[in-house]
């Protein structure tokens, strides 16, 4: 009896629903999105407006459903070290967003976040889970301008231009190819300049207009006018002395320069903040309420009811700011089909009707996979000593903690398995070679399984969480947020010493989620790999680079000093003062764009479609690439441009242009980069705009920063 009057009250609210979405304008997908917008508007009460503007947006009397939200920078987050006692559900789970920047390769960022976003709708509305949200917190495109800022994992890089065209990829995966809707919702995080963790909710980022527009705005500028993002989150610090949260940069620059017309939600009790850390209003919670509406906020990931009914009762805002602000929110649920059940979004059938787990097929194992190879980065190989000839090793000695785990960052989920470095070395060794296990060198027995090994392999690197509560960093070096780093040394070179000085065939695998400062072991240890945290096929693609299946080619994103002391103040924010490639005078550790290859690739015969780029115009750069090696591989080729005749305030160069080829052993292949004039634009603080300067630049090829093959000369006129 139960079971038939449940039955019956499903089918009638499902009778319901459809009756309303039958009579509604708004939920007919033949009347333009606008129309549909106002009547749904129209429709709803003063209450249900004030709810619209938190982070939830629903409207259940009217059968809108909840959008939902989740993180998602490498996988969905449904579990993990920040899941607390919730009931985790596993994800797959890729490389850190750092690693993923490393790839170099936009096509796989837009494959990936097109898996994650099947796999979070295929959670949204498949029967036996109906969990995660719809708008999913992705991708961070803050810039990695300093490497002790405690967030580095969840960036591409210290470069705009990298940062852009990777985020632009990213989102476009996320959101799919639909001319009407979307898969799910993309929205960027953190507006603006937020890369440094201590004192965040009170700390002021301060530089020029022009590093507002052509560094630090420039990938959110690009996520939305390029990617089709339409949401952004807000950062805790203020810019340029004003909160982010309330900054006039949101409507007046975000809004209507660049037609943001979604959401802008604040970050987690950033509201409260703006109060209590920032100062302002002097407790007048209405006031801010008011200010931050007025500005721009959409959504408050915060308690704000109270304080918007009391704001609007003072007539500091009106029923009209509320139905402005919650339009583009509800917007956002028009494109997700949250409105309608319209037979053309192809979307709506995912865990539907489509109902194949997608974790469940080989295809996303080879993807992670894949992912997790081109993430890795060959610092060294003295002597070839990589790739190893397995037929020529009979012992093998695998040392260090790291070896043994795959470690989760505060914005990972639980995956559905892992693979670690251990197991997988052990995997390839097979019967044929000996593989023998130490955790440290205490009573020096990593020394001792070192001297008895053919070949040592150290695995070292940070813990993401620093394995410890929040805010709390045992180790000074390592960081996560609300955590910046206090040193650049990591503090298990020694253990990669003492093997090295014992094994003379020493592999160093450092596995971590920014730059270390490894000058003694970049000396002594004769070959050294870097890839990031998280990738469930970790030890799997450890294996394959190590043995030669892979031939390794990911690029540094951030250039790795050798000093701490190499690094200006760390609120600092003007990066002519000495960040990044663009200003850095010293010797870099590893420049930015830098990694080895086991093949090798020769550039010639650079020609240009003009040397005289005008207004409208595109650059045309066309040059040979031979793999002149012995190995398949890939070559990330990186076109960079400065003005012949700078200053301090001019970038010694800028990278504008890369793509990541394959090329087998002895082909040759005809590569073409294009750079649009807008590329070459610089803003004109006297103008208020972009310009195309009348300048002799320089035009380099090469395989990093520092790595320059080909140079030539055009001239820009305006």
């Amino acid at each position: 009896m139960k079971t038939h009057r449940k039955l019956f009250f499903t089918l009638l609210i499902a009778s319901t629903t459809g009756i309303i979405h039958a009579q509604n304008v708004f939920n007919d997908p033949a009347v333009n999105e606008e129309q549909r917008l106002d009547d749904l508007i129209a429709r709803m009460t003063l209450d249900e407006k004030v709810d619209a503007l938190g982070n939830n947006t629903q409207v259940p009397r009217l059968g809108i459903q909840a959008s939902g939200s989740v993180e998602g920078l490498h996988g969905i987050v449904l579990g993990g070290p920040t899941y607390g006692d919730r009931a985790n559900t596993p994800t797959t789970g890729f490389p850190q967003a750092y690693g993923l920047g490393e790839t170099w390769d936009t096509d796989l960022l837009h494959r990936v976040a097109t898996y994650i976003s099947t796999e979070n709708r295929y959670l949204f509305q498949n029967a036996k889970y109906r969990k995660s949200g719809l708008i999913m917190w992705t991708p961070n495109v803050d810039l990695g301008r300093d490497p002790r800022w405690g967030r580095t994992e969840e960036c591409y890089g210290e470069d705009a231009f990298l940062t852009s065209r990777l985020a632009v990829a990213f989102i476009k995966g996320i959101q799919g190819d639909h001319p009407k809707y979307w898969r799910n919702a993309s929205l960027m995080k953190h507006f603006l300049s937020n890369s440094n963790e201590y004192g965040r909710t009170f700390s002021s980022s301060n530089y020029s207009d022009k590093l507002f527009r052509e560094y630090y705005a420039y990938p959110f500028y690009k996520g939305v006018t390029e990617g089709g993002s339409q949401a952004l989150m807000t950062a805790y610090n203020a810019y340029n002395g004003t909160p982010c949260i309330m900054h006039p940069v949101l409507r007046n620059i975000v809004m209507k320069e660049w037609g943001l017309n979604g959401t802008l939600l604040t970050d987690g009790g950033a509201f409260r903040l703006l109060l209590s850390d920032h100062k302002r209003f002097d407790n007048d919670r209405a006031a801010a309420a008011a200010a931050c509406i007025k500005a721009g906020i959409t959504k408050f990931l915060d308690e704000y009811k109270d304080a918007v009914y009391e704001a609007l009762h003072r007539k500091l805002i009106s029923v009209e700011d509320i139905e402005k602000a919650i339009r583009g929110n509800l917007r956002i649920s028009l494109k997700l089909g949250l409105l309608d059940h319209a037979e053309d979004n192809p979307y709506a059938a995912i865990g539907v009707t489509d109902t194949i787990a997608p974790w469940s097929k080989p295809e996303t194992k080879a993807l992670v996979r894949e992912a997790t190879l081109k993430s890795i980065v060959l610092l060294k190989n003295q002597d070839h000593l990589l790739p190893l000839d397995r037929h020529k090793i009979k012992k093998i000695a695998v040392i260090g903690q790291r070896a043994t785990e795959v470690l989760q960052d505060w914005y990972a989920g639980k995956p559905f398995y892992t693979v670690n470095v251990l197991d997988a070395i052990r995997e390839e060794a097979g019967n044929d070679i000996e593989v023998r296990y130490v955790k440290t060198n205490r009573m020096d027995s990593a020394r001792t399984v070192a001297a008895w090994a053919d070949v040592a392999i150290v695995c070292v690197g940070n813990h993401p969480t620093c394995d410890a509560g929040w805010e709390q960093a045992p180790v000074i070096s390592e960081g996560k947020e609300a955590v910046d780093r206090q040193s650049l040394q990591l503090d298990q070179e020694d253990l990669l010493l003492q093997v090295a000085q014992t094994n003379p065939n020493t592999i160093g695998v450092l596995i971590s989620s920014f730059p270390y400062a490894i000058n003694r072991a970049n000396q002594t240890v004769p070959a050294l790999l870097h890839l990031t945290q998280c990738s469930q096929e970790l030890g799997h693609a450890v294996s394959d680079v190590i043995f030669g299946h892979y031939n390794p080619a990911g690029r540094l994103t951030q250039t790795w000093v050798k000093n701490i002391t190499d690094l200006p103040h760390m609120m600092d924010y003007d990066i002519t003062h000495g960040r990044t490639y663009m200003y850095f005078k010293e010797k870099p550790l590893y420049p930015f764009g830098y990694g080895l290859s086991y093949t090798r690739f020769n550039y010639s015969g650079t020609t240009l479609n003009d040397r005289v780029i005008e207004r409208g115009d595109t650059l045309r750069v066309c040059f040979n690439l031979k793999n002149s090696g012995d190995m398949d591989g890939d070559e990330v080729v990186q076109l960079y441009v400065s003005a012949r005749k700078h200053t301090d305030k001019d970038p010694i160069k800028q990278l504008k242009a890369f793509q990541r080829i394959s090329l087998r052993k002895g082909e040759t292949k005809k590569v073409e980069l294009t750079v649009p004039y807008t590329e070459l634009q610089v803003w004109d603080e006297k103008q208020n705009r972009f310009i195309l300067p009348d300048k002799e630049m320089t035009l380099e090829i090469g395989a990093s920063s520092s790595d320059i093959r080909l140079r030539t000369t055009f001239r820009t006129e305006e």
